[in-house]
């Protein structure tokens, strides 16, 4: 629409369309400032008053005696949409007072590395690295142990499955399937071996070899080829 002009310019000013813009543009970031408002582990964060968490007993043949293994959760934005568990700190208790003083160091450092933050899943591995002097054991189902020190890292790992910090690879259909028919087919073979015989080894057959692989006592010699049964793993590939 065209304006005819009858007066004298006295001044004039420059109109920008984009003056308005800031305002909405701190809006926004205002708006965005508050869904990101998300709560994150640090060594600052207070512990609450309450603790969710769980408890694994270690039975080794190293003790007469058990060990539990408490691990706490803190929950961090609970009731929104970014709610997530992270543990927070960890027990060990024992009737056994040999390891007292290492125990409770562990748990201390181990916790103090919990409330730090950030991928706390590297603990699991530095753990189960540590090797026994004096050698290992089996645990129950035949899955061996170079340490004490690494089943409790074993239980660490357990519980941040749990907890969705780990996620369990595991086997796919077509290997389970595998695994199912070369175990069946072995233990046709050997049925000749007596039931209490085979319960005595745990859950695999007896004479079964240690796994490179998984650690299991479950590789057995089939087709010519040693194969583990419980983690499918083969040397011919």
């Amino acid at each position: 629409m065209a304006i005819k002009i009858d007066k004298a310019i006295t001044g004039y000013a420059v109109v920008k369309e984009e003056e308005d813009a800031p305002k909405v543009e701190s809006t926004a970031v205002a708006a965005v400032d508050d869904e990101s408002n998300v709560v994150q582990m640090h060594e600052a964060l207070e512990r609450p008053e309450e603790l969710v968490g769980a408890t694994y007993k270690i039975k080794t043949p190293l003790s007469e005696h058990s060990l539990y293994v408490t691990i706490n959760d803190i929950v961090l934005n609970k009731g929104t949409g970014h709610e997530h568990r992270r543990p927070f700190e960890i027990f060990i208790n024992s009737k056994n007072m040999d390891h007292f003083q290492w125990i409770v160091a562990l748990t201390r450092i181990i916790s103090a590395v919990f409330r730090k933050g950030g991928d706390v899943t590297f603990l699991v591995e530095e753990l189960r690295s540590v090797f026994d002097p004096k050698g290992g054991y089996f645990k129950r189902g035949g899955k061996y142990m170079p340490s004490l020190v690494a089943e409790i890292g074993d239980a660490i790992e357990s519980h941040l499955r749990n907890i969705g910090m780990l996620q369990d690879e595991g086997m796919d259909e077509h290997q389970k399937a595998l695994v199912a028919e070369k175990r069946a087919q072995y233990e046709e073979s050997v049925s000749q071996a007596s039931e209490a015989d085979v319960e005595s080894e745990g859950d695999f057959p007896p004479g079964a070899q240690l796994c490179a692989k998984c650690s299991t006592q479950a590789v057995v010699l089939m087709d010519g080829c040693m194969t583990c049964l419980n983690c499918a793993d083969s040397k011919c590939g």
